[in-house]
C-alpha cells in the first residue's frame, strides 16, 4: 500500500513539475521570444498601421540607413532623417513599442520633422530589420541606444541637441536610458505610455491575459529569461534609473490604458529627479494619447520641448 502512495506522489510531482516548466516555456515564448504576437491584430502595439519607413513622403532628403553591432553580437538598423538647414541641429531619437518597428511611427516622425527637428529611427533588438532572437523590453536596449546617441554625435560632430521620444516599450525603453551616463547634449525625453517595470508590466498581463498570480510563474520565468536572453524582470526597472536621471521629462499617458495601466506612470513621474510634467489624455487608450487629439498632443510636446533646447 506503501509502495502505491509513493508512486502516486511520485507521479503526482513529476506531472505537476512537468505542467509548471511547460508554464515558464510557454510564457517565454509568448512574451520575450521575438516574433508576431497573436494578442495584436493588424495593428502594433502603438495602434497605427505601419508605413514603409524608406517611402515616407514628408521627408525632403531620402533617409540614411545607419547600423550597429551590439556588445553581444547583434547587428542593428536605424534610419536618420536630415533636414537640409546648416548651424546646429536638433534631432528626435524615436523608439518604437513592443513587436513594432520604426515603420509604425510614421506619425511621431511626422510631427517631430515638421517642427524642425532630423529623426533617427532605430529597430530594438528582435524587432524590424535587426537582429535578435529575444526581445529586452527596454533593457539590454537601453545599452544599445547609448550606442545610437555615440553614433549620432559622431555624426553631427557632436553639434547637434539631442531629445529621446519612446512609445510603450519604447517609452520605457528610453527612461531606462535615462540612468546611464549620457552625454550633456541629450536634452530632454518624451516618454508615452510606458511602463514602471518589466515585472509589473508582465504580472499585470498574466492577470488580465490568462487569471494568473504572479508568483511563482514570473519569478521562475525570469530566471529563465536570465538564462536565454541574458536580463531578469527585476532588475529591468526604470523607476530605479530614473532615480539617478536629472534630465527634463515629459510623461504623457492616455487615463483609460488597460495594457500598461494608468497607474504606472506615477511612480515613474515621483522617481524622475530633474524638471517634469504629466500630460495625461481623458479617454485615451494604449498608446492613443496622438490619435486622440494630435493637435494638442503636438503642442504640449512641443511647448514642453522649447524650453530645454533653448536654454
Amino acid at each position: 500500500m506503501k509502495k502505491i502512495i509513493m508512486t502516486i506522489l511520485v507521479i503526482a510531482v513529476v506531472a505537476v513539475a512537468g505542467g509548471f516548466a511547460w508554464g515558464v516555456n510557454y510564457l517565454f515564448n509568448y512574451a520575450i521570444a521575438a516574433g508576431p504576437k497573436d494578442f495584436f491584430g493588424e495593428d502594433d502595439a502603438t495602434g497605427s498601421q505601419g508605413k514603409d519607413i524608406d517611402k515616407w513622403e514628408f521627408a525632403k532628403e531620402p533617409a540614411k540607413v545607419m547600423t550597429q553591432k551590439t556588445d553581444d553580437g547583434l547587428e542593428l538598423s536605424g534610419r536618420l532623417f536630415q533636414q537640409e538647414q546648416e548651424g546646429r541641429k536638433k534631432i528626435a531619437i524615436i523608439a518604437h513599442g513592443y513587436t513594432s518597428s520604426s515603420d509604425f511611427m510614421y506619425d511621431f516622425g511626422k510631427m517631430f520633422y515638421q517642427d524642425g527637428y532630423d529623426i533617427f529611427l532605430a529597430d530594438a533588438r528582435g524587432h524590424g530589420r535587426s537582429e535578435g532572437k529575444y526581445i529586452g523590453f527596454g533593457w539590454p536596449d537601453r545599452l544599445d541606444y547609448v550606442k545610437w546617441i555615440d553614433q549620432i554625435n559622431k555624426e553631427y560632430d557632436n553639434k547637434v541637441d539631442i531629445v529621446l521620444y519612446g512609445i510603450s516599450m519604447g517609452a520605457s525603453t528610453v527612461l531606462m536610458t535615462s540612468g546611464e551616463s549620457l552625454p550633456d547634449n541629450v536634452k530632454a525625453i518624451v516618454a508615452d505610455c510606458g511602463y514602471d517595470t518589466v515585472e509589473n508590466e508582465l504580472s499585470y498581463q498574466l492577470d488580465q491575459m490568462f487569471g494568473l498570480p504572479a508568483f511563482p510563474l514570473i519569478p521562475v520565468t525570469s530566471k529563465y529569461t536570465e538564462m536565454r536572453a541574458g536580463y531578469n524582470f527585476k532588475e529591468a526597472s526604470a523607476v530605479k534609473q530614473l532615480e539617478k536621471n536629472q534630465l527634463p521629462i515629459l510623461f504623457i499617458h492616455g487615463d483609460k490604458d488597460d495594457f500598461v495601466p494608468t497607474d504606472m506612470v506615477y511612480p515613474l513621474y515621483d522617481a524622475a529627479k530633474g524638471p517634469k510634467e504629466l500630460y495625461l489624455v481623458p479617454g485615451a487608450k494604449h498608446a492613443e494619447a496622438f490619435k486622440t487629439d494630435p493637435k494638442k498632443y503636438e503642442e504640449v510636446v512641443n511647448t514642453f520641448l522649447t524650453k530645454y533646447l533653448s536654454e
